[in-house]
């Protein structure tokens, strides 16, 4: 066996699901046994068999996973119960296996795998998917890159051709309910538990986080970062349509045209507005040239 062939072997066997009670199982996906498959290469030692120094490796990578992820989720797990948000992991991470060498990209397609698998969202499924789009925006709000923002020169010299690009660490949520105060909610929660768990007795805290009803109500949301810092910002519809057309490519004018289509309000308002906005955006940084932008902002988009 080479040395990749073994790598390979030995990622497939550690990575294969755990049983209910946490441990390895004892027939392989094929019908094999697990035993006879380990022992054909990994050798016993004094004290463990092939298939139980195999199942160290096998439980701890598991353990790793699903921690990881409850800590990028927090707020999912509250909504859902700790219960069904490890069923929900452990099924997700079945489906979607990490494939990088960070688990910062673990919960990538989480928001899109639950939207596809809802039974798996509680008993609230919009309410918990919207949760988890906007606890992976945080993520990649945090740490995606930041463009040079336009000047006032720039910006003076804009005209409805224009191609405006949007800072890469900008997301634009459409959502059904106002998440974004149950999250931060769930999240100082978490931070003062741990705060004051680590103080007492340095024991992560395992008290299920109490959540508010919330009402269906549809919300825009930009998250972003400034100053090292990302916060959540409402938008009006028309604004949040404006950036998203922005974002998805279009020039200033077909992006003015998508934004107020089938809007209440007035000529002079929609005018009043669009000052507004884009005199917050360039105090934000939010606008950049596609030139300061990473060449795979484009394809990520799409």
């Amino acid at each position: 066996m080479s040395l990749l062939e073994f790598q390979r072997r030995m990622a497939a066997d550690v990575m294969f699901p755990l049983t209910a009670d946490e441990s390895m199982r004892e027939v392989r996906g094929d019908g094999s046994s697990m035993s006879d498959h380990a022992a054909a290469y990994i050798k016993p030692n004094r004290h463990l068999s092939p298939f139980e120094r195999l199942e160290i490796y096998n439980r701890q990578y598991w353990f790793r996973v699903l921690s990881a992820l409850t800590e990028d989720f927090p707020a999912l797990e509250a909504v859902i119960g700790r219960e069904q948000f490890e069923i929900l992991a452990r099924t997700y991470l079945a489906a979607h296996p990490s494939r990088s060498f960070t688990l910062r990209n673990l919960g990538s397609r989480l928001p899109l795998w639950l939207a596809a698998h809802p039974q798996y969202a509680g008993s609230s499924p919009e309410l918990a998917i919207d949760v988890a789009r906007l606890e992976w925006a945080y993520a990649e709000a945090f740490d995606l890159a930041e463009a040079d923002p336009l000047n006032a020169e720039q910006l003076s010299q804009l005209d409805e051709t224009a191609r405006i690009w949007l800072q890469p660490h900008l997301q634009l949520l459409a959502l059904c309910y106002p998440v974004d105060d149950l999250v931060i909610g769930v999240h100082r929660s978490r931070t003062r538990s741990e705060v004051s768990s680590q103080a007492s007795s340095g024991v992560h805290p395992d008290s299920q986080i109490e959540i508010p009803p919330v009402e269906r109500s549809d919300t825009w949301l930009a998250v972003h970062r400034f100053d090292l810092v990302v916060y959540y910002r409402r938008l009006l519809r028309e604004e949040y349509e404006l950036l998203h057309a922005l974002q998805a490519g279009s020039t200033l004018g077909e992006a003015l045209e998508s934004a107020f289509q089938n809007t209440f309000m007035t000529p002079q308002e929609q005018a009043s507005s669009v000052g507004e906005w884009f005199a917050n955006w360039a105090e934000f940084g939010w606008l950049c040239s596609y030139s300061s932008v990473d060449e795979d902002l484009p394809e990520r988009i799409a």
